[in-house]
């Protein structure tokens, strides 16, 4: 017996005599339908709880918050596609959530932090970084419904992602509380570099989104990538804000790399079909 059975949570179609005109109602769900919006739920909550704490002045906690709704994000879809209860109204949430969590908390957050000793420039900044976020996410919604791409092309994102754009545009924030000390000549930098995040977001850019990776590995990089893994764990436990520093300058660092090896395969692609038609 399948321990989820087949349930549409978009309720079953009007009959042909439907006259009330306000769609499919349903009086009973699966509980399991549930739990992913809750996820979501609870990262919104986290994020938002983060800009409270920036209000603080704890932005210690404020990073750790939008770290945790970061999280939250990445393990809905996956509660949703192993419970099957993905649905057209948890994909509508997740997409709302992720344009606060990812958009809204850290232009509001880098704000408080740094640009605010550019006040003008620095609150453009950060309104210019929340808005690329929401474009984004739009953009993102409906090249998901119009998927017109060949399959190798799905290993790459079209510009950076909200998750990632979040961790960038944070990183004079993990400077900060790392012992950098903030001034207005140097709010007025990372009011550009903010901005500069924000185009990475809307960007064509074509970025790898590790999908390619799969569910299986070479036996022989299981002990290694055992060993990363826990070295990773280790240094964001004992220099959290140092760790988050290498890792927005090497994701940074990977964007050009990125667009050159989508370069050599879309070449590639081409010379085959090339060579196929003749």
């Amino acid at each position: 017996m399948d321990a989820f059975p087949p349930f549409d949570p978009n309720g079953e179609p009007e009959d042909d005599n439907g006259t009330d005109g306000r769609g499919p109602r349903l009086r009973e769900i699966p509980l399991r339908m549930v739990w992913p919006n809750l996820i979501t739920t609870l990262a919104i909550c986290a994020g938002l709880t983060g800009v409270r704490f920036a209000i603080e002045g704890e932005f210690q906690r404020s990073v750790m918050l939008v770290l945790l709704a970061a999280f939250l994000d990445g393990i809905d879809g996956r509660v949703a596609r192993m419970l099957k209860a993905s649905s057209k109204f948890g994909m509508q949430m997740d997409s709302l959530a992720d344009i606060v969590n990812f958009g809204v908390v850290p232009a509001l957050v880098i704000w408080l932090y740094f640009l605010n000793l550019a006040p003008q420039v620095g609150w453009i900044a950060a309104l210019i970084y929340a808005i690329a976020c929401a474009l984004r996410l739009a953009r993102f919604n409906v090249m998901s419904e119009n998927p017109g791409r060949a399959k190798w092309q799905g290993e790459y994102f079209v510009g950076v992602p909200a998750p990632a754009g979040a961790l960038l545009v944070l990183l004079p924030v993990y400077m900060g509380l790392s012992g950098f000390e903030p001034g207005q000549p140097s709010a007025y930098v990372f009011s550009v570099y903010t901005v500069g995040v924000a185009f990475l977001l809307v960007s064509r850019l074509p970025v790898w989104s590790g999908k390619a990776l799969g569910l299986k590995i070479p036996r022989t990089t299981v002990i290694p990538l055992i060993l990363a893994v826990a070295l990773a764990i280790m240094l964001l436990a004992a220099f959290t804000f140092e760790a988050l520093i290498l890792l927005a300058l090497g994701y940074l660092a990977a964007v050009p790399l990125s667009f050159v090896a989508y370069r050599r395969r879309e070449q590639r692609e081409l010379a085959a079909q090339a060579r196929g038609e003749g």
